[in-house]
């Protein structure tokens, strides 16, 4: 006997959940508000996903790739590795506007609301961290090769500053701070980078 085709795309329902998350946190978030955002009855919701925590960390690995691939997508059409790292800097600037902004970073914000309490979770975060540093650790060794940043440090070690540095200043969106603001703490982080700084 052929299963019943489901009538909703599990994909599109794991994006509109997503944004729920990231914009409430998990516990804030509740069954109810989930199968509404994803008009799906609370059976469909359950054989599709399990259950909240699933989806959840469904929406972790979602949020993760889609990330990742952004960042590795704008390193490959920057036209340096600093130029890459000015543009993340600068990237968070606009999130101080539209409809779905000031909600910091999905993978941030779980790490602070989870705090270590969840060993399956925070494994995850850091997964997600370590990918995101990958990119990062790339481009600042291509600023190296471009004599734009000092070989004085390890990438690594300059990569986890600026992974620092990007947290910190989604923080600062959260917290209401302004673009021009988020602008100018940029250019501070640039000019410490440079060869001429250091």
């Amino acid at each position: 006997m052929i299963g019943r085709v489901r009538e909703f795309d599990i994909d599109d329902a794991t994006q509109v959940a997503m944004d729920l998350f990231w914009s409430q946190g998990y516990e804030l978030t509740s069954l109810n508000d989930l199968i509404s955002a994803t008009h799906l009855s609370k059976s469909s919701f359950y054989q599709a996903f399990g259950s909240k925590r699933e989806l959840f960390t469904r929406c972790l690995s979602l949020y993760e790739s889609g990330l990742v691939d952004d960042m590795t997508a704008l390193l490959a059409d920057s036209s340096s590795g600093l130029d890459f790292i000015n543009k993340i800097l600068l990237s968070v600037a606009d999130e101080t506007r539209g409809l779905k902004s000031r909600r910091g970073c999905l993978l941030m914000n779980t790490a602070s609301e989870f705090a270590q309490s969840d060993a399956d979770i925070s494994k995850r975060v850091r997964h997600g961290k370590q990918q995101m540093l990958k990119v990062f650790v790339k481009a600042v060794h291509q600023a190296q090769l471009e004599k734009h940043i000092s070989k004085k440090d390890e990438p690594e070690v300059i990569a986890d500053y600026l992974l620092a540095c990007v947290s910190g200043l989604k923080t600062m969106v959260k917290s209401g701070d302004s673009a021009q603001t988020i602008v100018k703490v940029s250019e501070v982080i640039m000019s410490n980078l440079s060869v001429e700084k250091r």
